[in-house]
């Protein structure tokens, strides 16, 4: 390819950008995530919190001809994003198991047609026979698997979803059913990955030279904060003074339990506040409502836990709040991402026990809790679920 053939694609691939998104130039470095996925060439893309990670893998999968797979963990997330590709009429879809049957039947068959660019689902879906089947038709032709919010893999593919630490074997598998000398390109895409974790995606992922892009996590428009609370009682007057100066301001609450997200939920709605409790055991009719309600600005904020929002976008949000400490430095970065996302100011703070946890020591016992997980396989025991509610996808 000469230099002037190279060039005016590229003025392509920026139109195309500036027609869909309505921006003129990439952000640094969205536009070599972009090239080296044209050029069918593994990734591994580490970006701040509102950096335009979807951007990257997205408009690749829309300037080429075929189906790239974005293997995703939460519904509320594929929902988000194909949502936003809709609103602009581009061939994208999800799959999982709150579709109804005819939703499900209708994206299976725009599968077969090759009708789709996107296709959003679970590790779990994509390996499932109705959706497995169908991919490794010989006609139907993928350009890329991506591995949106990676750090799962990490976090969860040991115990949680081991379908997660079975993704490696997707491309090898595929490429089996395909004409020779196809190409299937992988990416994983995370704002949070320590040395440890970027070594087992590329090694669970089998990346083979990937394009390597790291950033800091540091976002300058963010200001994070720490305030010491001595009490329970003291933790929720801290929160209740926090929120009353910004009752006009979109924000989030987090907890780690579902019992607390409901109980601070109800108190807050007791002291005249219009809010709401989200977390896994909602029923999913529920959890779409209370997305939309806050997205939508319905409700100024939400009492959630960790089931809400790795890459929901509401650029307006102002503010969030961490009730209880996280456990995992990977979960806070992603939970006070939600604010900001537009750029500008926002605020995150957390309230953390006094360091004796005389009086409160519930900060403590959450710390604690990590280091002595069992180590099983699988699904996880019933009895320590019970005991230990502190993963609530």
């Amino acid at each position: 390819m000469t230099a002037t053939t190279a060039t005016a694609d590229w003025q392509r691939v920026q139109a195309a950008f500036e027609q869909i998104w309505g921006y003129t130039q990439f952000r640094p470095p969205q536009g070599d995530v972009v090239s080296a996925l044209l050029n069918q060439r593994d990734a591994l893309v580490i970006m701040p919190t509102g950096g335009g990670k979807s951007v990257c893998f997205q408009l690749p999968a829309l300037l080429q001809t075929g189906l790239t797979l974005v293997v995703s963990p939460l519904v509320a997330l594929m929902e988000n994003q194909v949502q936003e590709l809709r609103e602009r009429s581009l061939p994208a879809a999800a799959l999982h198991g709150e579709l109804s049957a005819y939703q499900r039947r209708q994206t299976l068959w725009a599968l077969e047609q090759q009708r789709l660019r996107l296709l959003y689902l679970s590790p779990e879906t994509l390996l499932s026979p109705a959706v497995w089947q169908r991919l490794c038709q010989p006609s139907l032709k993928i350009n890329g698997l991506i591995l949106d919010e990676a750090h799962c893999l990490a976090q969860w593919g040991d115990t949680f979803r081991p379908a997660y630490r079975r993704l490696g074997a997707v491309r090898p598998a595929l490429l089996q059913h395909k004409p020779p000398g196809t190409h299937l390109a992988i990416a994983a895409f995370t704002a949070t990955a320590d040395p440890v974790a970027q070594r087992l995606l590329k090694d669970v992922l089998r990346l083979e030279q990937p394009k390597a892009v790291r950033l800091s996590p540091y976002r300058a428009n963010l200001h994070l904060s720490v305030q010491p609370v001595w009490t329970p009682r003291g933790r929720r007057q801290a929160l209740r003074h926090y929120v009353e100066k910004r009752s006009q301001q979109a924000g989030l609450v987090y907890v780690r339990t579902r019992r607390d997200s409901q109980t601070l939920a109800d108190w807050l709605q007791q002291s005249g506040y219009a809010t709401a409790a989200y977390h896994a055991g909602l029923h999913p009719r529920d959890r779409r409502q209370i997305e939309a309600d806050w997205l939508r600005d319905r409700l100024k904020f939400v009492v959630c836990t960790n089931a809400f929002g790795m890459g929901i976008n509401k650029p307006n949000c102002r503010w969030v709040v961490h009730f209880h400490s996280p456990c995992l430095l990977s979960e806070y970065i992603q939970e006070v991402g939600r604010a900001g996302r537009d750029g500008a100011p926002a605020q995150a703070m957390m309230l953390a026990s006094e360091p004796t946890g005389w009086l409160d020591s519930s900060d403590r016992q959450r710390s604690q809790f990590l280091p002595r997980r069992p180590k099983s396989y699988g699904k996880r025991p019933k009895s320590w679920r019970s005991r230990f509610p502190l993963r609530d996808r």
